[in-house]
């Protein structure tokens, strides 16, 4: 949708974003306070928000907190109606301990962070398909969890099981085992520990299956859907779709947002670190970023250590050299990194990213 041109002064609004309600307020190009005002948090509300902003003047653009959390629908509806939308840091507890905490200081805050410069990321626009991967993939990691934790369950019953029922199980790999158990049978009277422990097991067993089978629904559902955003990424050597799904998550429908490979490198929390101290020069390990995508490139770091030549060959050279696991590890990460963004920032349509293996150096 094009943009609505209005007169008066350009003016940038703010958003402080909650569950119910958000507060919005409009500052002029020097950071003036011009006004707030508190709109509920509905599809009604939301273009309420947009025309009072607008009754101010030209709106040049709106700083959002949580784009992610509650104000993604508010970015969305913004975004469709033509308006520059920053997705701003809440403020950190020495601004708030400075400053004071209430919605019209937030949404001001906000707001002074655009025209600042201090707020410039552009949020996820969270209306295409790695969206739908990324929702269905919160219902399978829940599950996965869940699965664990039945197991654990499981196996912790059977340390304190009466002997006869551990004997009878013994040694069975998990699949024969949580099968065995999911047919016993404690019969009806469970006053007894033999009787309960079965009937206990064989829940937690007949649980441990019915997740099975959702997971399996599940990563039948988002394989699909994942090869539809980003068929280049999976053809990138150790990238699976559990790896590809979360990766995508982490760039979001518009991985265009991010201006280079090394934007995304500092997301994934791969950006090299200087950490040099007297005649030792070195860098290390950047520890912010997302997480989950650290980990995806740390899993397809570890499968390429194990299964590729080319890694292996690497791996070895870099160690005679006197670098560490670790360090070799990061330049990995950093080099898988550069692979992942030349893949998920491919159309569909496009060729597939280069399958270089391991860095030249």
């Amino acid at each position: 949708m094009t943009s609505m041109t209005h007169d008066g002064p350009e003016i940038t609004g703010g958003v402080d974003t909650h569950g119910l309600t958000h507060h919005a307020a409009v500052v002029d190009q020097v950071g003036r306070h011009l006004a707030d005002r508190e709109f509920p948090a509905t599809i009604n509300g939301y273009r309420e928000l947009l025309a009072w902003m607008r009754c101010h003047g030209a709106l040049a653009a709106v700083g959002v907190e949580g784009t992610g959390a509650y104000g993604a629908e508010l970015a969305r509806v913004l975004t469709a109606a033509g308006v520059t939308v920053v997705d701003v840091d809440r403020p950190d507890r020495k601004t708030r301990r400075m400053k004071g905490k209430s919605d019209p200081i937030d949404a001001y805050a906000a707001a002074t962070a655009v025209v600042s410069g201090r707020a410039t990321g552009v949020p996820k626009s969270r209306d295409g398909v790695v969206e739908a991967v990324r929702v269905l993939r919160v219902a399978r990691r829940s599950a996965v969890k869940a699965r664990t934790q039945a197991m654990n369950q499981v196996r912790g019953l059977l340390v304190s099981a009466p002997a006869v029922l551990r004997e009878q199980v013994a040694g069975l790999e998990r699949t024969v085992l949580i099968r065995t158990l999911a047919r016993l049978r404690p019969g009806e009277d469970l006053s007894g520990p033999l009787a309960a422990t079965r009937a206990a097991l064989r829940r937690l067993a007949r649980r441990h299956q019915a997740l099975d089978e959702e997971i399996a629904e599940l990563d039948a559902e988002i394989g699909p859907l994942v090869r539809q955003a980003a068929p280049a990424l999976l053809e990138l050597f150790g990238v699976g779709p559990e790896t590809a799904g979360q990766l995508l998550a982490s760039a979001g429908d518009n991985p265009e947002r991010m201006r280079s490979e090394a934007a995304f490198a500092h997301l994934a929390g791969v950006a090299p670190i200087p950490a040099s101290s007297g005649r030792t020069h070195r860098h290390r390990l950047n520890r912010g970023g997302d997480r989950a995508a650290n980990n995806a490139l740390h899993t397809i770091v570890l499968v390429r250590m194990r299964f590729d030549p080319r890694t292996r060959a690497y791996v070895e050279r870099r160690t005679k050299e006197g670098l560490s696991k670790k360090d070799i590890m990061r330049c990995l990460k950093r080099f898988v990194a550069r692979e992942v963004y030349r893949a998920l920032t491919t159309t569909p349509t496009g060729q597939v990213a280069g399958n270089n293996l391991a860095p030249a150096a």
